[in-house]
């Protein structure tokens, strides 16, 4: 049985679009990660961070009202009753370092083995410890507010900057661990940004950490998410405590 021209044409356009229509739908089903949080940075600004420097867009159902966080924990949606929340390769994650690690791990942002890891994971934990402090200035009593300040500006100049500096000292290399963008790279300059809110000069003695700023700062998903209307969250407001205490009771969790 001989085969047409026109049907061999018809056989193949068949398979081109089924193939463009299994990728809508293989990409349909894997949708884009939703993000459970209020409308602040919090705990969830750095997973939005590490999403948007990965490249990943993503979506946010915001808890605007205590019965929003409520209906989420009486439906079983959320497995220690907080959030951060992750919706996202068919899992509901929480635990922000967890849902860190999967992101970082995902999108080769977690270091190629054992040893760079852990090296990820320190300089992380230091940026979270900074980050943690900013995020609860808002919050302190007004009496108390200023020493916190100067808490915090004194231990990023004296503890943890003067370490990231000797860092890139040290290997002269262009990124913290292994000479390759890493999920303690997008941390780091999250970190900077949020104390140069504080004090915009902050980094006056550390060249390198200026230096790798600008690097970061120019890497093109990272550009994009510096943009005015990206989903990057200004610093908190007094409507913005407000409400967080409102809902959350202690933001501190």
């Amino acid at each position: 049985m001989q085969t047409s021209h026109g049907q061999i044409q018809q056989y193949l356009e068949s398979i081109l679009t089924n193939t463009v229509i299994g990728k809508q739908t293989l990409r349909n089903m894997a949708g884009k990660p939703k993000l459970y949080y209020f409308n602040g940075r919090g705990r969830m600004e750095t997973i939005r961070w590490l999403l948007a420097a990965a490249g990943v867009e993503f979506e946010e159902q915001l808890i605007e009202v205590k019965e929003d966080l409520e209906k989420l924990r009486q439906g079983g949606e959320l497995l220690f009753q907080q959030v951060p929340m992750v919706e996202m390769d068919g899992m509901k994650m929480v635990q922000t370092r967890a849902i860190l690690n999967y992101i970082a791990t995902k999108h080769n942002l977690y270091g190629k083995d054992m040893k760079q890891r852990v090296w990820i994971d320190t300089y992380c934990e230091a940026t979270m410890d900074m980050n943690k402090s900013i995020t609860m200035l808002p919050f302190k009593p007004a009496d108390k507010r200023e020493k916190a300040f100067a808490d915090i500006i004194e231990k990023a100049t004296t503890r943890y900057f003067p370490v990231f500096e000797k860092v890139f000292k040290d290997h002269g290399q262009n990124f913290l661990v292994g000479n390759q963008l890493s999920r303690a790279d997008i941390q780091l300059f999250e970190a900077i940004l949020t104390v140069e809110e504080l004090k915009a000069d902050i980094l006056t003695k550390f060249p390198l950490l200026m230096a790798f700023k600008e690097r970061i700062s120019n890497i093109p998903t990272v550009k994009k998410f510096l943009q005015p209307g990206s989903p990057r969250k200004p610093p908190i407001d007094e409507k913005g405590i407000k409400k967080a205490t409102e809902v959350f009771h202690l933001i501190d969790d």
